[in-house]
């Protein structure tokens, strides 16, 4: 008989607080625990899974993979990470890619790439404008470039370099741009602040911005690209082309890999000035191009924008029933406004009947199902929800 010593939580670092619940499996949109019980999972490990739990083209080309080729190290090529760079710039505006394991590192990447081209093309300027509530990882130059407030004061003192402005209000851009100003850095949704979107016409004019002072224009879509929001990029929805994206979250379908993606005019790295020992592994790589090819599969976003709009509806249905608030987002990353600060018990509350969502905020909800879940699934959820939320 199994120890089940070996399954105590003590030896785990105290870093969030989590449940008294451990799972043993996960089957597309549904994750299992220890004793058996089902819950219906609409956070995929915050939209990490596109394809869902254990999808079985995923771990064919694990498996695949780790019986041929698993690291031969960064120093060399490797078949799966030529595949998967040429299959991301073939669908996207950009020219080069790096490949890491965090959305945090490609974005510290990101921010790299934007200095070291401030140093070769614009005197040395350094400061990146980034925006209030804005997430972009848990470096401390990452966190620094964030916008969540306290931040800056969690692990002081923080890396300089990244002036705040207001998303959506091109005069707070504006006001910040100065002689060290090198790039504008944002999420084209803001996720953890509540799933808050960039107005198609605020993002246009950043581009506008960008060109008339010669500085570089980043997306971040560690949580919006891979199909998230309809699109293979979101950056797509709103015909502006950025200079520099990063990527990660479902770029892997539920294996560690994010992607720095930049056009050739500001990929201007030297040998040395960017690297990692598990950067572009074949194992990882292996399980983007699966998950790559499947969302760029006949009909695979139309079905996924499809869903979308019936899990917005079937929100939106809800809020005009329950007198709640407002339903924001694209594709499948939305968010529903609860008019009070319940959300963490509702999280609680909805955790128990079986089914899994998220509370960026103490009045928002976050939804971030599967790409592929079926109209039955969402019509499951949506009836837990609604039994939830009535009380």
């Amino acid at each position: 008989m199994l120890d089940q010593s070996v399954f105590s939580t003590d030896s785990m670092m105290p870093i969030t607080q989590r449940p008294d619940i451990v799972f043993s499996r996960g089957q597309g949109a549904y994750l299992f625990d220890r004793e058996g019980k089902r819950y219906l999972d609409w956070v995929q490990g915050w939209a990490v899974n596109c394809l869902g739990h254990a999808p079985a083209v995923i771990a064919e080309a694990v498996s695949r993979q780790a019986a041929t080729l698993i690291n031969p190290s960064p120093a060399f090529y490797n078949e799966p990470a030529l595949e998967l760079s040429n299959l991301l710039t073939a669908h996207s505006c950009f020219d080069h890619v790096f490949f890491g394991s965090s959305g945090a590192e490609a974005n510290e990447g990101a921010i790299k790439l934007a200095r070291k081209w401030g140093q070769l093309h614009k005197g040395g300027a350094f400061e990146i404008i980034t925006f209030r509530n804005g997430f972009h990882g848990r470096t401390l130059a990452t966190m620094s470039c964030s916008g969540k407030p306290g931040w800056d004061r969690i692990f002081a003192p923080q890396v300089p370099g990244f002036p705040k402005a207001t998303l959506n209000d091109l005069d707070s851009v504006r006001a910040l741009i100065g002689p060290q100003t090198v790039a504008i850095m944002l999420e084209p949704i803001q996720g953890e602040a509540g799933v808050i979107p960039a107005d198609k016409a605020f993002l246009r004019e950043l581009r506008a911005l960008c060109d008339r002072h010669d500085l570089l224009l980043i997306v971040d879509e560690v949580q919006t690209g891979c199909g998230r929001t309809g699109t293979l990029f979101a950056y797509e929805q709103y015909d502006v082309e950025p200079d520099i994206m990063t990527l990660g979250k479902g770029l892997g379908g539920g294996v560690p890999l994010s992607a720095l993606l930049a056009k050739k005019a500001v990929s201007c790295f030297s040998a040395g000035d960017q690297g990692g020992t598990f950067c572009g592994n074949p194992l990882c790589c292996a399980a983007g191009v699966a998950a790559i090819r499947s969302l760029l599969s006949t009909g695979f976003l139309d079905e996924t924008r499809a869903i979308g709009n019936q899990l917005a509806e079937g929100l939106r249905s809800l809020s005009r029933e329950l007198g709640l608030g407002e339903v924001r987002g694209q594709g499948l990353l939305l968010a529903l406004e609860l008019g009070a600060d319940v959300a963490s018990q509702t999280v609680e509350t909805a955790r128990d009947r079986g089914l899994l969502i998220n509370a960026p905020r103490p009045h928002a909800l976050r939804f971030m199902p599967a790409l592929n879940s079926t109209a039955s699934e969402v019509r499951e959820g949506l009836c837990l929800l609604r039994a939830i939320l009535a009380g």
